[in-house]
C-alpha cells in the first residue's frame, strides 16, 4: 500500500526522523492559511502516488502569501504528468505546504528488502535529489549499502559508516546517525516494503532533515496496523485493482489485450510469459487463489471484462484446492450473467478435470478447450488478434 508524502512524514516523525514543519491542504484557502502560519513563505507540493512531481510542475516555492495563492491555484486540480504516472497523469486533490529550508547538500537514504540475501538493506548515497535508479545505472559505486541482521536493527556503527561514506560533515554525523537509525526502526515497525528519503538534506546551519519521504507498506501486514488502513487513497489506485481487492483477488492491470485468470502467482507469471512468447500481450495479472469459489470466479470474470482493451480471455487452472468443476461452474455462471461476447480459452488440469470439461462442453457456450499451456497461449493470441 502506497501512502502520500505528508502521511509518510507524519509517521517517520513519530519515530524521530526530523521533517520540515508543514500541513496538508485540500483547498487554496487552506494552503494560504498554512503559508501564513509558516511565516509567509512555503514550498507547495502536489500529493500524488508518483515521483518526478517537481519536473512535472507539481512542486513550487511561494515567496509570499499572495504567491502561495497563485501557486496553490495552479497545482490544485491540475492533471500532473510524470514519468511514473503515464500519459494519463494524476489529478491533484491535495497539497503539502511546508516551510522553506536553506539547503547546503542533498543526500539519499532508503531501505528495501534484498531478496537475494534475505535481509533488509540500508542504502545511502551522496547523489541525492535524483532518481536512485539513475544513480544505480550510471554510478553504482556511489550507492553504499549496509545489510541489517534480522532482529538487530541498524547499528550505530553501520549508520556512521554510511554517514561518513557519503560525505556528511563530522559536525553533523551524529544527527545523521540518529536519523538513519530512526528511519530503520520505522521501516521495521511499520512492516514497510520501502522507506525512502530523497533528498535527505544538510541545511546551512548543520541540521539533517528529511525533505521528502516515500513509504510503501506491505499489504500482507496491514492486519497488524489497523491505524494505517485509513491512509489508503483509493483515488490514486486503478479502479479495477480496487474492485478486485474487495473480493480477495490479486489483480494488477497491464497494457495488453489477453486477459488471464489463473490460480497461483507462479502459474500466473508463467502464463503471462507464454502469452508473450506466443506473440500476445497480457492485459493483467490475476491470481484467484487456491481456495476460490464460484462467486469469486464470477467476480474475477466481471473485473477482467471491465477492461475494454480485452479481446480474449485465457483461463489457466491447475485443480487442487480449487477443483476444476468448481472453476467450470463459476465460469459458466459468469459467462451467462455477464453476456460474454469475447473468446474464452480454458486450460485445466488436476482434480475433477473430466467433470469440469463436461460442464464447459454442456454449457451452450463456445469455449475453446486447450491441451496444455503452449496450445492455450497460441489459441488465445490467435483469437485476440
Amino acid at each position: 500500500m502506497k501512502i502520500h508524502e505528508y502521511q509518510a512524514k507524519a509517521i517517520l516523525a513519530s519515530y524521530g526522523v526530523p521533517v520540515p514543519r508543514g500541513e496538508v491542504a485540500f483547498s487554496v484557502d487552506e494552503a494560504v492559511a498554512i503559508t501564513e502560519r509558516l511565516g509567509g513563505q512555503a514550498v507547495i507540493k502536489a500529493q500524488i502516488h508518483a515521483g518526478g512531481r517537481g519536473k512535472g510542475g507539481g512542486v513550487k516555492i511561494a515567496r509570499s502569501v499572495e504567491q502561495a495563492r497563485e501557486v496553490a491555484s495552479q497545482i490544485l486540480g491540475m492533471t500532473l504528468i510524470t514519468h511514473q504516472t503515464g500519459p494519463e497523469g494524476r489529478l491533484v486533490k491535495r497539497l503539502l505546504v511546508e516551510e522553506t529550508l536553506p539547503i547546503a547538500k542533498e543526500y539519499y537514504a532508503g531501505l528495501v528488502l534484498d531478496r537475494a540475501i534475505g535481509k533488509v538493506v540500508f542504502m545511502a548515497s551522496a547523489e541525492g535529489g535524483v532518481e536512485i535508479e539513475e544513480v544505480a545505472h550510471r554510478s553504482p559505486e556511489k550507492i553504499l549499502k549496509e545489510a541489517i541482521e534480522p532482529g538487530q536493527g541498524l547499528s550505530a556503527y553501520q549508520a556512521r559508516n554510511l554517514a561518513f561514506g557519503i560525505g556528511i560533515p563530522a559536525t553533523s554525523v551524529n544527527a545523521a546517525v540518529q536519523t538513519m537509525t530512526a528511519l530503520a526502526r520505522a521501516y521495521e515497525s511499520m512492516d514497510a516494503s520501502l522507506a525512502e528519503i530523497n533528498p535527505l538534506i544538510l541545511t546551512s546551519d548543520g541540521r539533517i532533515v528529511a525533505l521528502d519521504a516515500k513509504v510503501n507498506i506491505d499489504d500482507n501486514a496491514l492486519y497488524r496496523h489497523k491505524d494505517f488502513v485509513p491512509l489508503r487513497d483509493l483515488d490514486e489506485e486503478d479502479p479495477l485493482e480496487v474492485e478486485a481487492s474487495k473480493f480477495g483477488l490479486n489483480y494488477i492491470k497491464l497494457d495488453g489485450n489477453v486477459a488471464c485468470m489463473v490460480n497461483g502467482a507462479g502459474l500466473a507469471m508463467a502464463t503471462m510469459d507464454i502469452i508473450k512468447y506466443s506473440g500476445g500481450s497480457p492485459a493483467n495479472f490475476l491470481d484467484v487463489g487456491g481456495g476460490a469459489n464460484a462467486e469469486q470466479i464470477k467476480n474475477a470474470f466481471r473485473i477482467l471484462l471491465s477492461d475494454t482493451a480485452v479481446k480474449a480471455v485465457l483461463i489457466n487452472i491447475f485443480g487442487g484446492i480449487l477443483r476444476c468443476d468448481t472453476l467450470a461452474t463459476g465460469v459458466v455462471a459468469a459467462a451467462r450473467d455477464l453476456n460474454v461476447q469475447i473468446p474464452i480459452v480454458v486450460r485445466m488440469e488436476g482434480t475433477n478435470v473430466e467433470l469440469g470439461q463436461k460442464i464447459l462442453a454442456e454449457s451452450g457456450f463456445n469455449f475453446t478447450v486447450a491441451d496444455g499451456m503452449k496450445d492455450a497461449a497460441e489459441k488465445v493470441v490467435r483469437l485476440a488478434n
